[in-house]
């Protein structure tokens, strides 16, 4: 049996995953149908024209080259002369039209695709040929979820209340292109990063449809919100992606798609652009392929933003924390109920033969989290989102406040698939007062880090060991970071992940036991349909 933390039915929404994709009706599937079918329209056009000149024959010479291959690895072929930065690019975009055009094959990852994403190529090639690049980063292909800003495609968080929304560049998009990535298009997502309905399938958006595990296509569930992205990565239809996370939205698709997801501290990258579900918990991190692409690509992302409160600055190169890894000497918590579970077992007994100094623990005890965790969320969304509105979305939304995205969703039901929308009806009702709401924020905040802090400091852990998001809500409530790194396949081929849980700021600790730990355990596996 799945062991995942539903501590109450309203929250299987952010950290439980038990609708799949086969358990939808059919008249579910018709409107999948017709929205995906809408999609490929927008889209095939489009894929067609940046192709011309890029053959199959090409396509198959550059497979080995770039296929599951890291941004060091990339590069280093590139300044080789063996590819450009526009075929790589082309390549990413064949494999896109390749799986994504064709009903068999599609797992409805890509919402949208960057219209100008030839041209930026071809202008890196040019930048490269005049010794312009500074950063790793540069000239690598990223994909966004899209609930994320980005000039010249609309961010609809899919949303069909949003789909015409035409925002500027997210800061974190602006420190990319600073450092020269390209951005590629957008992922779906679990609508409104799953803050709207208590049983959605993982990964369902009205724009984007349903999300589909490469591994299982409706057998194995792709975890949420940041569902697209995860998928995204594991099928190689870009460098990278981003995704973002409120409780378990990266840890969760992460870990069922086999790719490695970072959960910062919330401060160390901007949420500004970003569309919020609470700005006490969200927080924007790299999805990738392995561990050195996801420091890179954190590293790409820093900056302090004057109009986030929670930003920092922090100048850490994440990849320095790579050199030599090791977990030697390094005191990790066990949790004695998770060893139940084979593959976490397993790689619980590689870590201790790496070296590493095992302490059994139970549990973070249980304190006042599910009924708080609501209430914040609800506030947050229905202030946060105001904002966005106000600040960021294009004045052409229509809605204004969740109030009116309720009856926007309810005066367009028959274009959405009748989940409904409980999480949205009840923020649009919340009517807690700002003190109310700071005495719950303060005390969710000291019980949850109080727990953590006392768990680390009586066995003196350099981090927890968990699985997928099974820790999300403790994680966010005390503000920690947390990494889930790929440790297996079960019996059937479904994907999970170990996750290590550290203390604030300390992700450069968590990439390096997370390199190490890559070190010991068989590589992820490109899914069989997806080479």
């Amino acid at each position: 049996m799945k062991h995942l933390k539903c501590f109450v039915t309203f929250f299987i929404a952010f950290f439980c995953t038990t609708v799949t994709i086969a358990q939808v009706s059919q008249s579910d599937q018709k409107v999948q149908e017709i929205q995906s079918a809408t999609l490929k329209t927008a889209l095939s056009p489009f894929l067609q024209k940046v192709l011309i000149g890029f053959s199959a024959q090409r396509y198959e010479q550059l497979k080995p080259l770039i296929l599951e291959k890291s941004i060091p690895e990339i590069q280093k072929s590139v300044h080789e002369g063996k590819f450009s930065y526009l075929e790589l690019t082309q390549f990413f975009l064949y494999r896109i039209a390749k799986f994504e055009i064709n009903a068999e094959s599609s797992l409805h990852a890509i919402i949208a695709l960057n219209p100008d994403i030839i041209k930026e190529a071809k202008e890196k090639d040019v930048q490269l040929r005049n010794k312009s690049a500074k950063h790793e980063i540069f000239g690598m292909p990223i994909l966004l979820k899209d609930n994320i800003d980005s000039k010249k495609m609309n961010t609809t968080a899919g949303a069909l209340a949003m789909s015409d929304n035409q925002a500027n560049d997210a800061f974190i998009v602006k420190q990319l292109k600073a450092k020269g990535a390209l951005i590629l298009g957008k992922t779906n997502l679990s609508e409104w990063a799953y803050f709207m309905c208590a049983l959605c399938p993982s990964g369902y958006s009205a724009v984007g449809g349903y999300t589909l595990n490469p591994y299982g296509p409706g057998l194995f569930d792709t975890g949420g919100s940041s569902s697209g992205s995860a998928v995204a990565v594991a099928a190689n239809y870009a460098v990278a992606a981003i995704g973002t996370e409120t409780v378990g939205s990266i840890l969760s698709p992460s870990g069922q798609n086999a790719v490695v997801g970072l959960k910062p501290t919330v401060g160390l990258l901007s949420r500004t652009g970003i569309v919020p579900v609470s700005s006490t918990f969200d927080t924007p991190g790299p999805m990738t392929k392995n561990v050195i692409d996801n420091a890179i690509l954190l590293s790409a992302m820093l900056g302090k933003d004057e109009a986030d409160p929670a930003s920092v600055k922090m100048t850490n190169n994440y990849q320095q924390s790579l050199v030599n890894p090791s977990l030697k000497g390094k005191r990790f918590g066990v949790i004695s109920s998770y060893l139940t579970d084979l593959l976490y077992a397993k790689a619980i007994a590689k870590i201790k033969d790496a070296g590493a100094i095992l302490v059994e623990i139970k549990p973070v005890p249980g304190f006042s989290l599910m009924g708080d965790l609501l209430k914040i969320l609800g506030y947050d969304f229905k202030n946060d989102l105001l904002y966005y509105l106000k600040n960021d979305a294009s004045k052409n939304i229509q809605i204004k406040s969740v109030s009116d995205l309720v009856k926007f969703n309810a005066a367009n039901a028959s274009l959405r698939i009748p989940y409904g929308q409980v999480l949205l009806e009840g923020a649009a009702k919340d009517t807690t007062s700002l003190s109310e709401i700071t005495a719950i924020k303060n005390k969710s905040f000291t019980d949850g880090r109080h727990a953590l802090e006392k768990l680390f400091n009586e066995n003196r852990l350099d981090a927890i060991l968990s699985i997928n998001n099974y820790n999300a809500a403790e994680i966010a409530v005390a503000k920690y970071a947390a990494l889930a790194v790929p440790m297996g396949y079960s019996a059937e081929g479904e994907p999970k992940a170990l996750t290590f849980i550290g203390k604030p700021f300390e992700e450069h600790q968590l990439l390096s036991y997370a390199a190490a730990f890559e070190r010991i355990v068989s590589p992820r596996k490109v899914p069989a349909r997806y080479y």
